[in-house]
């Protein structure tokens, strides 16, 4: 880009050309730079009056800044040099141009203007070169350096308060972002904005619903960038109850799926993850313009439910029109097939990826078809994969085959997977927790002494298992795996009870083998009945609600699935369940897995 520099009659016959070189500066551009060096310095020397001195000066500002943005960076530092040598001071436009260029990485030059910026006096309390300085520092991953500028700045605006808001959101400090928000005099869609997406992405999905909710409140406007991300934050807490207004709410500020294809594909992905793929269908359906993104989030969503003949129909209606499958299209598809036990699609959808698609499989790709093999018991033909993959495999792959020798009680194999693993990820206790849990299945307690004792010894804890269901009104009701706390522990250890009668008439055995621990019998039924799921059903069964639906943080082991499906049948309530891993439906004492899982 050329941006010519206009020239006033005293300076233009002495400086015929100060157009900004771009870039792809030409190789006579170092003569040309001198030249044009000694025109400025000659003019400088020459003026007599400060009107001429004025109108050099607004001919080197505009220089600096094309400089700083266009490159190189370093003749708009030569150009500040060449201003200060003679004697001509800088205006706030000066820095906030040399500054603007420090934050892609020449942080130590950016704190040399800075110092220049403290010792001139003048700029210290100037807001537009206050607010450069916490971007630099910002862009530069100082936040402690641009929150001092901030704490020493006597004006602020809002620039001042979001670019920081933003970046400890970015960083992951909610602490110190939701601090500074609580300060800020006036609150608009930005910052709002910030705190919405930066409680989604670290994670805290319920305090992301809480902050749009206030902002609901606060009749700030809402947008796609607003909506994203509290949808976002919808899919993760898996809440129906929240899917619901938040499709009101995006459908009432003209972000429908019907006229925004952004958001619909976002809506289908949080219907999905919340279990209601019925309204994720629906969804799809009212989209006139469908994208590669609302098609993936689709097949995702059926993989998650199990219904991998619906994933692969759709992957097939997919590949007829314009939109092609990308990587997640397919991560989609091959999840479906390891789901639903489909080996042989599985195989042939790997097969033709690269050939028919152009799309080359990835660790992720070679993750589903371990897993694919591996739930369907071919773990040798599992770990013959991942010895012939042309790339690296990561922890997901062996984390795949590890996961798949638990189930199918194969120790000597979970070994060779789970010695990569501690290589790989020496802190992640869920591997040594894996290899214990396949040692216990095949009896081996010795072995799991071992491995408890190795992890115990590294500082190691396991994270506890939790599981959430929703109450009346929408309340989320947390249970910790064997914790009687909640205030209504006494009605709900009743229902345990009242259940596991009703169980047994109906022919319950409880599968004792999902105790990886040497203990009795009645020890072992203690320790699955304080499982977090079944406390969240038995919580569920209090309530008159017809579908009890229930998240958890871990897989749901096989005696609770047992117990969910026994439970299904006995009350005549539809319970969802949705682990770490994909959603149960359980319906009249049968689950949409077909107990594959």
């Amino acid at each position: 880009m050329m941006v010519s520099i206009s020239r006033t009659p005293t300076t233009s016959k002495i400086l015929p050309n100060l157009s900004i070189i771009n870039k792809q500066q030409p190789p006579q551009y170092d003569h040309q730079r001198k030249i044009l060096e000694s025109q400025i310095v000659s003019l400088l020397d020459s003026s007599n009056n400060l009107n001429q001195a004025k109108q050099i000066h607004a001919h080197i500002i505009p220089l600096i800044r094309g400089y700083s943005v266009q490159g190189p960076f370093m003749e708009s530092v030569t150009l500040y040099n060449l201003m200060r040598r003679q004697g001509i001071g800088p205006v706030s436009f000066t820095f906030t141009a040399l500054l603007k260029a420090c934050g892609g990485g020449g942080v130590i030059l950016g704190m040399q203007i800075h110092g220049q910026v403290i010792s001139l006096g003048m700029f210290t309390y100037d807001l537009f070169v206050g607010n450069t300085l916490i971007d630099m520092y910002v862009r530069c991953e100082l936040l402690d350096s641009a929150r001092k500028v901030f704490d020493e700045m006597s004006e602020r605006n809002e620039i001042s308060w979001t670019t920081l808001i933003v970046a400890y959101a970015r960083h992951g400090n909610m602490e110190e972002a939701s601090e500074l928000f609580q300060g800020l005099p006036t609150k608009d869609m930005v910052a709002w904005t910030s705190m919405v997406m930066g409680f989604s992405q670290n994670a805290k999905p319920k305090k992301a619903l809480d902050y749009f909710e206030k902002m609901q409140e606060a009749h700030v406007k809402t947008d796609e960038v607003t909506l994203a991300s509290v949808i976002s934050a919808c899919a993760q807490l898996g809440a129906p109850k929240y899917a619901k207004w938040i499709r009101e709410v995006a459908e009432n500020a003209g972000f429908g799926p019907e006229n925004n294809v952004i958001i619909g594909s976002a809506l289908v992905d949080m219907y999905s993850k919340c279990g209601c793929i019925d309204d994720a269908c629906n969804v799809f359906d009212k989209m006139p313009e469908k994208n590669v993104y609302s098609y993936s989030s689709l097949i995702l969503g059926f993989a998650m439910h199990g219904y991998a003949q619906k994933a692969i129909n759709l992957f097939e209606k997919m590949v007829k029109t314009d939109v092609k499958p990308n990587v997640v299209t397919f991560l989609g598809v091959l999840t479906a097939c390891s789901h639903g036990g489909l080996v042989k699609q599985g195989q042939d959808l790997f097969e033709v990826m690269e050939k028919d698609y152009n799309v080359t499989p990835n660790a992720d790709h070679y993750t589903c078809m371990v897993d694919l093999l591996g739930r369907a018991g071919c773990i040798d033909d599992a770990y013959d994969l991942i010895k012939k993959m042309p790339i690296l495999p990561h922890a997901g792959v062996w984390g795949a085959l590890l996961g798949a020798c638990r189930i199918h009680k194969n120790p000597k194999i979970a070994e060779i997977a789970a010695n990569h693993l501690f290589e790989l990820e020496p802190n992640a206790i869920g591997n040594y927790i894996l290899l214990s849990n396949t040692y216990a299945s095949a009896k081996q307690w010795n072995d799991v002494s071992r491995i408890r004792g190795l992890f115990r010894s590294k500082g190691l804890k396991k994270n506890p298992a939790y599981s959430w269901v929703e109450g009346a009104k929408g309340v989320i009701h947390e249970f910790l795996a064997g914790d009687m706390g909640h205030p209504r522990s006494l009605e709900i250890k009743r229902e345990l009870e009242d259940l596991l009668c009703k169980l047994r008439l109906d022919g319950y055995k409880p599968v004792l083998s999902c105790v990886p621990y040497d203990v009795s019998d009645d020890e072992k039924m203690k320790i699955l009945w304080g499982h977090s799921e079944k406390l969240a059903l038995a919580y569920g069964l209090l309530g008159d609600s017809r579908i009890i639906r229930i998240v958890k943080n871990i897989r749901i082991c096989e005696d609770c699935h047992v117990v969910m499906c026994g439970a299904s049948k006995v009350s005549g309530r539809e319970i969802v369940v949705r682990d770490n891993m994909r959603f149960h439906h359980f319906h009249h004492g049968v689950c949409s897995c077909n107990n594959f899982w």
